[in-house]
Protein backbone atom coordinates (compact mmCIF):
# COMPACT_ATOMS: atom_id res chain seq x y z
CA UNK A 1 0.00 0.00 0.00
CA UNK A 2 2.76 2.47 0.96
CA UNK A 3 4.65 1.70 -2.23
CA UNK A 4 1.55 2.35 -4.34
CA UNK A 5 0.91 5.69 -2.58
CA UNK A 6 4.53 6.73 -3.03
CA UNK A 7 4.39 5.86 -6.74
CA UNK A 8 1.22 7.92 -7.14
CA UNK A 9 2.88 10.83 -5.33
CA UNK A 10 5.85 10.65 -7.70
CA UNK A 11 3.55 10.57 -10.74
CA UNK A 12 1.65 13.58 -9.42
CA UNK A 13 4.92 15.46 -8.95
CA UNK A 14 5.83 14.74 -12.56
CA UNK A 15 2.49 16.15 -13.66
CA UNK A 16 3.17 19.47 -11.94
CA UNK A 17 6.79 19.76 -12.98
CA UNK A 18 8.58 18.54 -9.89
CA UNK A 19 9.70 15.09 -11.04
CA UNK A 20 13.40 15.90 -10.98
CA UNK A 21 13.20 16.52 -7.23
CA UNK A 22 10.65 13.81 -6.36
CA UNK A 23 11.36 11.76 -3.27
CA UNK A 24 9.50 8.56 -2.45
CA UNK A 25 8.06 9.01 1.05
CA UNK A 26 4.85 7.93 2.74
CA UNK A 27 2.27 10.69 3.22
CA UNK A 28 2.23 12.79 6.35
CA UNK A 29 -0.86 13.90 8.25
CA UNK A 30 -2.40 17.28 7.55
CA UNK A 31 -3.61 19.80 10.15
CA UNK A 32 -5.58 22.73 8.71
CA UNK A 33 -6.17 25.44 11.33
CA UNK A 34 -8.84 27.97 10.33
CA UNK A 35 -8.58 31.08 12.52
CA UNK A 36 -11.96 32.69 11.95
CA UNK A 37 -11.72 36.29 10.72
CA UNK A 38 -7.91 36.50 10.77
CA UNK A 39 -6.58 39.40 8.68
CA UNK A 40 -3.03 39.16 7.27
CA UNK A 41 -1.99 42.32 9.13
CA UNK A 42 -2.98 40.79 12.48
CA UNK A 43 -0.04 38.41 12.18
CA UNK A 44 2.86 40.37 13.68
CA UNK A 45 5.70 39.30 15.99
CA UNK A 46 4.28 41.58 18.68
CA UNK A 47 0.71 40.25 18.70
CA UNK A 48 1.07 36.74 17.25
CA UNK A 49 4.70 35.66 17.81
CA UNK A 50 4.10 31.91 17.51
CA UNK A 51 2.24 32.15 14.19
CA UNK A 52 4.87 34.59 12.93
CA UNK A 53 7.62 32.10 13.80
CA UNK A 54 5.66 29.29 12.19
CA UNK A 55 5.69 31.33 8.99
CA UNK A 56 9.40 31.99 9.33
CA UNK A 57 10.21 28.29 9.53
CA UNK A 58 7.79 27.49 6.73
CA UNK A 59 6.22 29.59 3.96
CA UNK A 60 3.97 32.65 3.94
CA UNK A 61 1.63 33.09 0.98
CA UNK A 62 1.00 36.81 0.60
CA UNK A 63 -1.63 36.70 -2.15
CA UNK A 64 -4.22 34.41 -0.62
CA UNK A 65 -7.95 34.74 -1.32
CA UNK A 66 -11.19 33.90 0.40
CA UNK A 67 -14.16 32.81 -1.70
CA UNK A 68 -16.87 35.41 -2.34
CA UNK A 69 -19.27 35.95 -0.64
CA UNK A 70 -16.63 36.30 2.05
CA UNK A 71 -18.59 34.66 4.84
CA UNK A 72 -17.86 31.71 7.09
CA UNK A 73 -20.08 28.90 5.84
CA UNK A 74 -19.42 29.63 2.15
CA UNK A 75 -15.70 29.34 2.75
CA UNK A 76 -16.07 26.40 5.11
CA UNK A 77 -17.83 24.53 2.32
CA UNK A 78 -15.10 25.53 -0.14
CA UNK A 79 -12.39 24.31 2.26
CA UNK A 80 -13.76 20.77 2.26
CA UNK A 81 -14.96 20.53 -1.34
CA UNK A 82 -12.21 22.44 -3.16
CA UNK A 83 -15.07 24.06 -5.06
CA UNK A 84 -16.79 27.42 -5.40
CA UNK A 85 -20.46 28.09 -4.50
CA UNK A 86 -21.36 27.42 -8.14
CA UNK A 87 -20.64 23.74 -7.40
CA UNK A 88 -21.11 23.17 -3.67
CA UNK A 89 -24.34 25.20 -3.46
CA UNK A 90 -23.90 26.76 0.01
CA UNK A 91 -24.41 30.36 -1.05
CA UNK A 92 -24.23 32.43 2.14
CA UNK A 93 -24.21 32.54 5.91
CA UNK A 94 -27.92 33.15 5.40
CA UNK A 95 -29.55 31.19 2.59
CA UNK A 96 -32.94 30.82 0.97
CA UNK A 97 -34.29 27.31 0.40
CA UNK A 98 -37.91 27.48 -0.75
CA UNK A 99 -38.31 23.72 -0.31
CA UNK A 100 -37.33 24.14 3.34
CA UNK A 101 -39.11 27.42 4.12
CA UNK A 102 -40.73 29.34 1.24
CA UNK A 103 -41.28 32.53 3.23
CA UNK A 104 -37.99 33.38 4.91
CA UNK A 105 -34.23 32.80 4.80
CA UNK A 106 -32.33 30.44 7.10
CA UNK A 107 -29.28 31.02 9.27
CA UNK A 108 -26.67 28.38 8.35
CA UNK A 109 -24.92 28.90 11.69
CA UNK A 110 -27.57 26.63 13.20
CA UNK A 111 -26.94 22.94 12.44
CA UNK A 112 -30.68 22.23 12.72
CA UNK A 113 -31.35 24.55 9.77
CA UNK A 114 -28.75 22.76 7.66
CA UNK A 115 -30.27 19.40 8.52
CA UNK A 116 -33.66 20.79 7.48
CA UNK A 117 -32.24 21.81 4.10
CA UNK A 118 -30.68 18.37 3.77
CA UNK A 119 -34.03 16.68 4.38
CA UNK A 120 -35.96 19.02 2.08
CA UNK A 121 -33.53 19.08 -0.84
CA UNK A 122 -31.99 15.65 -0.54
CA UNK A 123 -28.42 16.94 -0.38
CA UNK A 124 -26.86 19.78 1.56
CA UNK A 125 -23.67 20.32 -0.42
CA UNK A 126 -23.91 19.55 -4.12
CA UNK A 127 -20.20 18.79 -4.45
CA UNK A 128 -18.45 15.88 -2.70
CA UNK A 129 -16.53 16.67 0.48
CA UNK A 130 -13.05 15.58 1.46
CA UNK A 131 -14.52 13.08 3.90
CA UNK A 132 -16.55 11.47 1.12
CA UNK A 133 -13.64 11.55 -1.30
CA UNK A 134 -11.18 10.08 1.19
CA UNK A 135 -13.47 7.24 2.30
CA UNK A 136 -12.64 4.75 -0.51
CA UNK A 137 -8.91 5.10 0.24
CA UNK A 138 -9.44 4.31 3.91
CA UNK A 139 -8.26 7.74 5.04
CA UNK A 140 -10.07 9.74 7.69
CA UNK A 141 -11.01 13.36 8.38
CA UNK A 142 -11.57 14.85 11.82
CA UNK A 143 -13.31 18.20 12.30
CA UNK A 144 -12.87 20.00 15.64
CA UNK A 145 -14.47 23.39 16.09
CA UNK A 146 -15.28 26.18 18.52
CA UNK A 147 -17.34 27.97 15.89
CA UNK A 148 -21.08 27.70 15.30
CA UNK A 149 -22.72 24.29 15.11
CA UNK A 150 -23.48 24.96 11.45
CA UNK A 151 -19.89 25.74 10.47
CA UNK A 152 -18.68 22.62 12.31
CA UNK A 153 -21.32 20.47 10.63
CA UNK A 154 -20.32 21.60 7.13
CA UNK A 155 -16.74 20.42 7.63
CA UNK A 156 -17.85 16.76 7.66
CA UNK A 157 -21.63 16.69 7.53
CA UNK A 158 -22.01 13.19 6.10
CA UNK A 159 -19.29 11.79 8.38
CA UNK A 160 -18.31 9.46 5.57
CA UNK A 161 -15.06 9.05 7.53
CA UNK A 162 -13.75 10.26 10.86
CA UNK A 163 -15.74 12.48 13.16
CA UNK A 164 -16.89 15.92 14.24
CA UNK A 165 -16.12 17.10 17.77
CA UNK A 166 -17.93 20.30 18.69
CA UNK A 167 -18.92 21.75 22.04
CA UNK A 168 -22.60 21.28 21.12
CA UNK A 169 -22.53 17.84 19.44
CA UNK A 170 -20.37 14.89 18.45
CA UNK A 171 -20.72 12.78 15.31
CA UNK A 172 -20.94 9.87 15.17
CA UNK A 173 -22.86 9.84 18.47
CA UNK A 174 -21.13 6.61 19.49
CA UNK A 175 -18.01 8.68 20.23
CA UNK A 176 -19.72 10.99 22.72
CA UNK A 177 -18.88 9.04 25.84
CA UNK A 178 -15.21 8.69 24.96
CA UNK A 179 -14.96 12.34 23.96
CA UNK A 180 -16.52 13.43 27.26
CA UNK A 181 -14.14 11.20 29.18
CA UNK A 182 -11.13 12.58 27.31
CA UNK A 183 -12.09 16.26 27.32
CA UNK A 184 -14.32 16.74 30.35
CA UNK A 185 -17.25 19.17 30.54
CA UNK A 186 -17.79 21.73 27.79
CA UNK A 187 -16.78 25.24 28.92
CA UNK A 188 -19.25 28.12 28.48
CA UNK A 189 -18.91 30.64 25.68
CA UNK A 190 -17.05 33.82 26.59
CA UNK A 191 -15.47 36.86 24.97
CA UNK A 192 -12.74 36.17 23.99
CA UNK A 193 -13.84 32.58 23.45
CA UNK A 194 -10.57 31.11 24.71
CA UNK A 195 -11.98 28.21 26.74
CA UNK A 196 -13.96 26.80 23.80
CA UNK A 197 -11.00 27.38 21.48
CA UNK A 198 -8.85 25.38 23.90
CA UNK A 199 -11.53 22.68 24.00
CA UNK A 200 -11.26 22.33 20.21
CA UNK A 201 -7.46 22.20 20.44
CA UNK A 202 -7.68 19.53 23.15
CA UNK A 203 -10.05 17.53 20.95
CA UNK A 204 -7.23 17.22 18.43
CA UNK A 205 -4.30 16.81 20.82
CA UNK A 206 -5.91 14.53 23.42
CA UNK A 207 -8.55 12.63 21.48
CA UNK A 208 -7.62 13.00 17.82
CA UNK A 209 -3.97 12.04 18.22
CA UNK A 210 -4.73 9.71 21.10
CA UNK A 211 -7.42 7.57 19.47
CA UNK A 212 -8.52 8.61 15.99
CA UNK A 213 -5.17 9.44 14.35
CA UNK A 214 -6.87 11.24 11.42
CA UNK A 215 -5.09 11.74 8.11
CA UNK A 216 -6.65 15.21 7.87
CA UNK A 217 -7.87 17.48 10.64
CA UNK A 218 -9.78 20.71 10.15
CA UNK A 219 -9.55 22.77 13.32
CA UNK A 220 -11.83 25.82 13.46
CA UNK A 221 -11.06 28.48 16.09
CA UNK A 222 -13.82 31.00 16.74
CA UNK A 223 -11.65 34.05 17.48
CA UNK A 224 -10.86 36.76 16.52
CA UNK A 225 -14.12 36.77 14.52
CA UNK A 226 -16.43 36.33 17.48
CA UNK A 227 -14.73 39.07 19.48
CA UNK A 228 -14.12 41.54 16.64
CA UNK A 229 -17.74 41.52 15.40
CA UNK A 230 -18.89 43.20 18.59
CA UNK A 231 -15.75 45.05 19.68
CA UNK A 232 -14.09 46.14 16.45
CA UNK A 233 -10.78 45.69 14.70
CA UNK A 234 -7.81 46.79 16.79
CA UNK A 235 -9.72 47.04 20.06
CA UNK A 236 -7.94 45.90 23.21
CA UNK A 237 -10.15 42.86 23.65
CA UNK A 238 -9.82 41.83 19.99
CA UNK A 239 -6.05 42.06 20.31
CA UNK A 240 -6.30 39.92 23.45
CA UNK A 241 -8.24 37.31 21.49
CA UNK A 242 -5.46 37.21 18.89
CA UNK A 243 -2.81 36.68 21.57
CA UNK A 244 -4.83 33.82 23.06
CA UNK A 245 -5.33 32.12 19.70
CA UNK A 246 -1.62 32.52 19.00
CA UNK A 247 -0.78 30.85 22.30
CA UNK A 248 -3.08 27.98 21.34
CA UNK A 249 -1.27 27.52 18.03
CA UNK A 250 1.99 27.53 19.96
CA UNK A 251 0.63 24.83 22.29
CA UNK A 252 -0.23 22.66 19.29
CA UNK A 253 3.25 23.05 17.86
CA UNK A 254 4.93 22.40 21.23
CA UNK A 255 2.86 19.27 21.87
CA UNK A 256 3.64 17.85 18.43
CA UNK A 257 7.33 18.54 19.05
CA UNK A 258 7.24 16.93 22.50
CA UNK A 259 5.61 13.83 21.05
CA UNK A 260 8.14 13.59 18.23
CA UNK A 261 5.46 14.31 15.62
CA UNK A 262 6.44 17.75 14.35
CA UNK A 263 8.26 16.34 11.34
CA UNK A 264 5.25 14.13 10.52
CA UNK A 265 2.53 16.81 10.43
CA UNK A 266 2.00 19.59 7.89
CA UNK A 267 0.46 22.58 9.69
CA UNK A 268 -1.58 24.88 7.42
CA UNK A 269 -2.97 28.04 9.02
CA UNK A 270 -5.48 30.21 7.20
CA UNK A 271 -8.79 32.00 7.77
CA UNK A 272 -12.21 31.88 6.21
CA UNK A 273 -12.15 35.59 5.27
CA UNK A 274 -10.68 38.95 6.14
CA UNK A 275 -12.41 41.66 8.16
CA UNK A 276 -13.52 45.28 7.79
CA UNK A 277 -14.81 48.09 9.96
CA UNK A 278 -18.48 48.84 9.25
CA UNK A 279 -20.08 52.22 8.68
CA UNK A 280 -23.67 50.91 9.11
CA UNK A 281 -25.14 52.57 6.03
CA UNK A 282 -26.44 49.68 3.92
CA UNK A 283 -29.93 48.33 4.63
CA UNK A 284 -30.54 46.13 1.61
CA UNK A 285 -33.90 44.68 2.63
CA UNK A 286 -35.32 48.16 3.17
CA UNK A 287 -34.02 49.32 -0.23
CA UNK A 288 -35.79 46.55 -2.14
CA UNK A 289 -38.96 46.34 -0.06
CA UNK A 290 -40.86 48.81 -2.27
CA UNK A 291 -40.46 46.44 -5.23
CA UNK A 292 -42.14 43.52 -3.45
CA UNK A 293 -45.54 42.16 -4.40
CA UNK A 294 -47.94 40.06 -2.37
CA UNK A 295 -48.11 36.30 -2.70
CA UNK A 296 -51.48 34.49 -2.45
CA UNK A 297 -50.83 33.82 1.25
CA UNK A 298 -50.24 37.53 1.90
CA UNK A 299 -46.47 37.25 2.32
CA UNK A 300 -44.07 39.34 0.25
CA UNK A 301 -42.57 37.80 -2.87
CA UNK A 302 -39.04 39.17 -2.28
CA UNK A 303 -36.69 37.41 0.11
CA UNK A 304 -33.35 38.97 1.00
CA UNK A 305 -30.78 36.48 2.27
CA UNK A 306 -27.72 38.53 3.21
CA UNK A 307 -26.69 40.06 -0.13
CA UNK A 308 -28.84 37.76 -2.25
CA UNK A 309 -32.23 38.90 -3.55
CA UNK A 310 -34.83 36.29 -4.57
CA UNK A 311 -38.09 36.90 -6.44
CA UNK A 312 -40.34 34.10 -5.21
CA UNK A 313 -43.10 34.66 -7.77
CA UNK A 314 -40.95 33.63 -10.72
CA UNK A 315 -38.78 35.25 -13.41
CA UNK A 316 -39.42 38.96 -13.79
CA UNK A 317 -36.63 40.60 -15.83
CA UNK A 318 -38.23 44.04 -15.75
CA UNK A 319 -38.47 44.06 -11.97
CA UNK A 320 -34.91 42.73 -11.61
CA UNK A 321 -33.74 45.55 -13.85
CA UNK A 322 -35.70 48.13 -11.85
CA UNK A 323 -34.23 46.89 -8.56
CA UNK A 324 -30.71 46.96 -9.98
CA UNK A 325 -31.17 50.47 -11.32
CA UNK A 326 -32.33 51.69 -7.92
CA UNK A 327 -29.37 50.03 -6.18
CA UNK A 328 -26.86 51.43 -8.65
CA UNK A 329 -27.91 54.92 -7.58
CA UNK A 330 -27.19 54.25 -3.90
CA UNK A 331 -23.63 55.13 -2.78
CA UNK A 332 -23.64 52.54 0.01
CA UNK A 333 -24.13 49.77 -2.58
CA UNK A 334 -20.98 48.35 -4.14
CA UNK A 335 -20.75 45.56 -6.69
CA UNK A 336 -23.94 44.11 -8.15
CA UNK A 337 -24.11 40.73 -9.87
CA UNK A 338 -26.86 39.11 -11.95
CA UNK A 339 -27.19 35.96 -14.02
CA UNK A 340 -24.76 35.92 -16.96
CA UNK A 341 -25.86 37.55 -20.19
CA UNK A 342 -24.50 34.47 -21.95
CA UNK A 343 -22.89 31.38 -20.45
CA UNK A 344 -19.44 32.18 -19.11
CA UNK A 345 -19.82 35.91 -19.79
CA UNK A 346 -18.37 38.49 -17.40
CA UNK A 347 -21.39 40.69 -18.07
CA UNK A 348 -24.60 40.22 -16.15
CA UNK A 349 -28.08 40.19 -17.64
CA UNK A 350 -28.70 43.77 -16.46
CA UNK A 351 -26.48 46.55 -17.89
CA UNK A 352 -23.80 47.63 -15.44
CA UNK A 353 -23.73 44.34 -13.52
CA UNK A 354 -21.11 41.62 -13.49
CA UNK A 355 -22.27 38.06 -13.91
CA UNK A 356 -22.57 35.36 -11.29
CA UNK A 357 -20.01 33.43 -13.33
CA UNK A 358 -17.22 35.87 -12.60
CA UNK A 359 -17.59 35.21 -8.85
CA UNK A 360 -18.40 31.50 -9.31
CA UNK A 361 -21.85 31.86 -7.69
CA UNK A 362 -24.02 30.60 -10.57
CA UNK A 363 -25.90 27.68 -9.01
CA UNK A 364 -29.52 26.45 -9.33
CA UNK A 365 -30.01 27.77 -5.77
CA UNK A 366 -28.78 31.27 -6.69
CA UNK A 367 -31.02 34.29 -6.33
CA UNK A 368 -31.86 36.87 -8.98
CA UNK A 369 -29.41 39.54 -7.75
CA UNK A 370 -26.29 39.40 -5.58
CA UNK A 371 -25.16 42.61 -3.86
CA UNK A 372 -21.96 43.60 -2.06
CA UNK A 373 -21.64 46.58 0.23
CA UNK A 374 -19.41 49.43 -0.92
CA UNK A 375 -15.95 49.84 0.59
CA UNK A 376 -13.07 52.26 1.09
CA UNK A 377 -9.46 51.99 2.22
CA UNK A 378 -10.07 54.50 5.02
CA UNK A 379 -8.49 53.41 8.34
CA UNK A 380 -10.49 52.98 11.52
CA UNK A 381 -9.64 54.64 14.83
CA UNK A 382 -7.06 51.95 15.57
CA UNK A 383 -5.30 52.55 12.24
CA UNK A 384 -6.50 49.41 10.43
CA UNK A 385 -7.53 50.20 6.82
CA UNK A 386 -10.70 48.95 5.22
CA UNK A 387 -14.28 50.05 5.78
CA UNK A 388 -17.49 48.73 4.28
CA UNK A 389 -21.02 50.08 4.44
CA UNK A 390 -22.43 47.03 6.20
CA UNK A 391 -24.56 47.40 9.28
CA UNK A 392 -22.59 46.18 12.31
CA UNK A 393 -19.48 47.27 14.24
CA UNK A 394 -17.15 45.17 12.11
CA UNK A 395 -17.41 42.13 9.89
CA UNK A 396 -17.03 40.69 6.42
CA UNK A 397 -18.93 39.44 3.39
CA UNK A 398 -18.10 42.05 0.76
CA UNK A 399 -15.90 42.02 -2.35
CA UNK A 400 -13.55 44.50 -0.69
CA UNK A 401 -9.86 43.51 -0.78
CA UNK A 402 -9.87 43.67 3.03
CA UNK A 403 -12.57 40.98 3.18
CA UNK A 404 -11.22 38.87 0.31
CA UNK A 405 -7.52 38.79 1.21
CA UNK A 406 -6.74 36.50 4.12
CA UNK A 407 -3.58 34.80 5.38
CA UNK A 408 -2.11 31.43 4.43
CA UNK A 409 0.90 30.14 6.34
CA UNK A 410 2.24 26.58 6.17
CA UNK A 411 5.07 24.68 7.78
CA UNK A 412 5.93 21.02 7.90
CA UNK A 413 7.86 18.23 6.24
CA UNK A 414 6.38 18.84 2.78
CA UNK A 415 6.49 22.67 2.65
CA UNK A 416 9.30 25.03 1.76
CA UNK A 417 11.23 26.58 4.60
CA UNK A 418 12.05 30.27 5.13
CA UNK A 419 10.02 31.19 2.04
CA UNK A 420 7.56 33.82 0.90
CA UNK A 421 5.29 33.55 -2.14
CA UNK A 422 3.44 36.28 -4.01
CA UNK A 423 1.71 33.74 -6.29
CA UNK A 424 -2.09 33.88 -5.91
CA UNK A 425 -3.71 31.11 -3.90
CA UNK A 426 -7.20 30.60 -2.54
CA UNK A 427 -9.24 28.76 0.06
CA UNK A 428 -10.43 26.43 -2.73
CA UNK A 429 -6.82 25.28 -3.14
CA UNK A 430 -6.57 23.79 0.36
CA UNK A 431 -8.48 20.56 -0.37
CA UNK A 432 -6.63 19.60 -3.58
CA UNK A 433 -3.30 20.40 -1.93
CA UNK A 434 -4.18 18.24 1.07
CA UNK A 435 -5.17 15.39 -1.24
CA UNK A 436 -1.91 15.65 -3.13
CA UNK A 437 0.06 15.60 0.12
CA UNK A 438 -1.77 12.36 0.99
CA UNK A 439 -0.68 10.83 -2.31
CA UNK A 440 -4.11 11.09 -3.89
CA UNK A 441 -5.18 12.74 -7.13
CA UNK A 442 -7.78 15.53 -6.63
CA UNK A 443 -11.07 14.74 -8.40
CA UNK A 444 -12.47 16.81 -11.24
CA UNK A 445 -15.10 18.26 -8.87
CA UNK A 446 -12.38 20.38 -7.25
CA UNK A 447 -11.92 23.75 -8.95
CA UNK A 448 -8.91 24.62 -6.79
CA UNK A 449 -5.32 23.79 -7.64
CA UNK A 450 -2.43 22.05 -5.94
CA UNK A 451 -0.24 24.78 -4.45
CA UNK A 452 2.80 23.01 -5.86
CA UNK A 453 5.16 26.00 -5.77
CA UNK A 454 4.93 26.03 -1.98
CA UNK A 455 6.15 22.46 -1.65
CA UNK A 456 9.72 21.25 -1.27
CA UNK A 457 9.42 19.02 -4.34
CA UNK A 458 7.43 21.51 -6.39
CA UNK A 459 8.45 23.96 -9.10
CA UNK A 460 10.28 27.16 -8.10
CA UNK A 461 8.00 29.96 -6.98
CA UNK A 462 9.55 32.27 -9.59
CA UNK A 463 8.57 29.85 -12.37
CA UNK A 464 4.83 30.45 -11.82
CA UNK A 465 3.69 33.35 -13.98
CA UNK A 466 1.05 35.70 -12.61
CA UNK A 467 -1.28 37.83 -14.72
CA UNK A 468 -3.47 40.70 -13.51
CA UNK A 469 -6.61 41.45 -15.48
CA UNK A 470 -9.84 43.42 -15.11
CA UNK A 471 -13.42 43.13 -16.29
CA UNK A 472 -15.43 46.37 -16.42
CA UNK A 473 -19.13 46.94 -16.98
CA UNK A 474 -21.10 50.19 -16.88
CA UNK A 475 -24.61 51.49 -17.27
CA UNK A 476 -25.54 52.98 -20.67
CA UNK A 477 -25.46 56.50 -19.23
CA UNK A 478 -22.11 55.96 -17.51
CA UNK A 479 -23.45 56.80 -14.05
CA UNK A 480 -22.30 53.49 -12.56
CA UNK A 481 -19.12 51.64 -13.50
CA UNK A 482 -18.13 48.34 -11.89
CA UNK A 483 -14.74 46.65 -12.24
CA UNK A 484 -13.61 43.21 -11.11
CA UNK A 485 -9.86 42.95 -10.49
CA UNK A 486 -8.56 39.43 -11.10
CA UNK A 487 -5.33 37.47 -10.67
CA UNK A 488 -4.41 34.45 -12.75
CA UNK A 489 -1.84 31.80 -11.86
CA UNK A 490 -1.28 28.22 -13.02
CA UNK A 491 -4.45 28.31 -15.12
CA UNK A 492 -6.65 29.48 -12.23
CA UNK A 493 -8.34 32.84 -11.74
CA UNK A 494 -8.91 34.57 -8.39
CA UNK A 495 -11.10 37.57 -7.60
CA UNK A 496 -8.89 40.20 -5.93
CA UNK A 497 -11.63 42.77 -5.35
CA UNK A 498 -14.22 44.93 -7.09
CA UNK A 499 -14.54 48.67 -7.20
CA UNK A 500 -17.32 51.03 -8.22
CA UNK A 501 -17.19 54.47 -9.77
CA UNK A 502 -20.20 56.71 -9.89
CA UNK A 503 -20.55 59.88 -11.91
CA UNK A 504 -23.04 62.19 -13.55
CA UNK A 505 -25.16 60.48 -16.17
CA UNK A 506 -24.95 61.55 -19.77
CA UNK A 507 -27.69 63.87 -21.03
Amino acid sequence: MIANRALLAALLLMAIGGASRAQVTPPHSQLVIVVDGLRPDYVTPEVMPRLSRLGERGIVFRAHHAVFPTVTRVNGSSFVTGAYPEAHGLLGNVIYSPKTDPRQPLDTGDRANLESVERAEGRLLTAPTLSEILAPSGKTLLAVSSGSSGSAYLLNHTVATGAIIHYDFVKPPSLLGRVTAALGPVPPHATPNDAQNEYAIDAYLKFGLGELHPDVTFMWLNDPDGTAHANGIGSEITTKSLRLVDAGIGRIEDTLRDRGLLDRVNIIVTSDHGFSTHTRELRLAALVDRFAKSMPDGSKDIVVAEGAIYLRSGPDPDRVSAIVTALQARPEVGAIFTRPRTSGSAQGSVPGTLSFDIVRWNHPRSGDILVSSNWSAEPNDAGFPGKTSDGNVAGHGSSSPYDIHNPLIAAGPDFLTHAVSEVPTGNVDIAPTVMYLLGLAPPSTMAGRIISEGLRNGPPIASVSVERTTETVRTPDGSYELTAHLSKAAGHTYLDYTDVRRGASHP
